[in-house]
């Protein structure tokens, strides 16, 4: 699966990416605020790619200048394929992203967001995607905001078992309206 935005190219994972995504995935910015530990490796990079990002539903970012290098990445977690936090229904998704430090303040999150949103309500046909930001990632909250999303609630002592902290969460959500079907 492949989708398009103005400026990118959403593309299903290689292991060949692995190199690049190290390349982001090293920073300490990057990672812990989205919730995952910095990689240490190009093998660890490769082994999270092989394990956790090729998923039909999971795109990595790229430039269309460039589509074989990835800078961040986007995707839905299906309730239905047995994801999802307690609150979520059947029919319901989570979306979650990263994007390299170097390609911040561009816009470029909220344009891939709007991209993988119109797929889950289009192509997934999806009744409500969820997306979370762990408390004081303002650059979180407002590519979230700028796309539509609005707050729903706060889980408070919630556990994140890949960086071992208790961590404050907020949700927010987005249902099909009729424009996004």
């Amino acid at each position: 699966m492949v989708l398009q935005t103005e400026r990118m190219i959403l593309r299903n994972f290689k292991l060949s990416d692995a190199l690049a995504v190290f390349e982001y995935a090293k920073n300490p910015k990057v990672g812990p605020i989205a919730g995952w530990p910095v990689h240490k490796s190009v093998a660890e990079s490769r082994d999270n790619i092989e394990n956790y990002f090729m998923s039909p539903h999971i795109f990595a970012m790229t430039l269309k200048e460039n589509v074989d290098h990835v800078i961040g990445l986007i995707g839905l977690e299906l309730v239905d394929d047995g994801n999802g936090k307690s609150f979520m229904k059947p029919g319901e998704a989570e979306i979650s992203y990263w994007i390299g430090e170097s390609y911040w303040g561009q816009g470029l999150t909220p344009e891939a967001i709007e991209a993988v949103v119109r797929y889950g309500f289009e192509t997934l046909n999806l009744s409500k995607i969820w997306c979370g930001y762990k408390d004081g990632n303002q650059q979180s909250k407002r590519a979230q905001e700028k796309q539509g999303f609005t707050y729903q609630l706060t889980m408070e002592n919630m556990y994140n078992p890949y960086l071992n902290e208790v961590i404050v969460e907020h949700f927010t959500a987005r249902t099909a309206r009729r424009g996004d079907e």
